[in-house]
């Protein structure tokens, strides 16, 4: 997905009167300048890093993700490089898509001094927090030039134009059936995008709850999956992180819980979901959606004691207006009040709805979360 500026993540849990209940803080995603090669930090961003420390009270350092298994280059388009951790980091690894890794990708949990995908040894601790695949629930889109216009792969034997992560928003176009190559110089926004090998259906995953062959294909490779990481020490594990449908979450849990009440055996401790508002007015219907998703997780929770909360792992406003029902949007398009291109800096303007700008939008987040209880508190 794309935010108005840069996505800052916060992971949250919360579980009532649990003395060992884990909360992660305000931790980061994407690039990070000031963050340097020889370990030393530039003194802007180690005051950003100090101020996100104190937010963690499950390891005291500050979380970092990136929808892989280990920090690895940055898109070549951007500023950084390779994405650069110190130790007061600590990494979140994610299986983004719905298979079972390959073991070396797993990573042992609590370690320090591994060695990250591009080889290069990183000092940040890796997380006891694994987490599930990246929005199966929606279509999603390509990313780059494509974005919200390209909405699937192309199949064997289709002509389709390929998609560039680095191109200017909106200059590329699918082929008429909606398709291209996403794979050569791009990639999509979540694994939903994409068919799923032994699968019928060309994008099986949205709707898969309905489709027997799809449910036991994902159960199986999950509980594959979530054996592994605990055998590598992980102590949390989460499931798919969604992006609009809170019901696929049910489903899924009520699956893998089935007959099965411990991580070991791939029941989660941990649901996920992502949260955007859009165009800087989270006033329409931004704000709403993020109560919903509360609400059911409150509901999720009250349903399965063993679940221990909610990661929210992105949360951002989208350079878009919402005209699409599955959070997918074209960046800049001509239906937006506030596009991220005439805003300095790229940011959301003061408006009435957003005093302060973007930290508002934060500020007002945070306050509906921390108003969010289960019925034992």
């Amino acid at each position: 997905m794309i935010s108005l500026r840069c996505v800052a993540a916060f992971l949250a849990a919360k579980a009532a009167n649990a003395a060992d209940q884990p909360f992660w803080g305000c931790g980061m995603l994407g690039d990070m300048d000031g963050v340097r090669s020889d370990g030393t930090v530039s003194p802007g961003m180690q005051t950003l890093i100090d101020g996100l420390k104190s937010t963690n009270k499950q390891d005291g350092k500050v979380h970092y993700w990136n929808w892989n298994f280990a920090p690895t280059d940055s898109d070549s388009c951007t500023k950084k490089s390779h994405q650069y951790l110190t130790k007061d980091f600590v990494f979140v690894p994610e299986n983004w898509g719905v298979g079972v890794p390959k073991d070396e990708y797993v990573r042992k949990a609590g370690t320090v001094g591994w060695i990250d995908s591009m080889g290069v040894k990183c000092p940040a601790l890796m997380s006891d927090l694994f987490l599930g695949a990246n929005e199966p629930d929606i279509i999603g889109s390509c990313m780059g030039d494509m974005m919200g216009k390209c909405l699937g792969p192309s199949t064997q034997g289709e002509a389709a134009p390929v998609a560039h992560i680095c191109g200017a928003k909106g200059s590329g176009s699918p082929n008429p059936q909606g398709h291209c190559d996403c794979w050569s110089d791009s990639h999509a926004t979540g694994v939903g995008f994409w068919p799923v090998p032994g699968v019928s259906g060309y994008q099986p995953l949205p709707t898969c709850w309905s489709n027997p062959s799809c449910v036991e294909s994902i159960m199986g490779s999950w509980k594959k999956t979530a054996s592994m990481a605990v055998a590598k020490g992980y102590k949390y594990l989460s499931a798919p992180l969604v992006a609009v449908n809170m019901n696929w979450t049910k489903s899924f849990v009520e699956h893998a819980c089935n007959g099965c009440s411990d991580i070991s055996c791939g029941c989660p401790n941990l649901i996920g979901w992502h949260f955007y508002a859009n165009d800087c007015q989270p006033e329409k219907g931004g704000y709403a959606d993020f109560q919903h998703k509360l609400d059911a997780t409150v509901e999720l929770m009250d349903k399965f004691p063993h679940l221990q909360g909610a990661v929210v792992n992105e949360v951002g406003m989208l350079n878009c207006a919402m005209d699409t029902p599955d959070a997918i949007c074209v960046p800049n398009g001509p239906k937006q009040k506030y596009p991220a291109l005439q805003q300095p800096n790229h940011a959301c303007p003061v408006t009435a709805s957003l005093p302060k700008g973007l930290a508002s939008f934060v500020e007002e987040l945070l306050s509906m979360a921390g108003k969010s209880k289960t019925k034992d508190g």
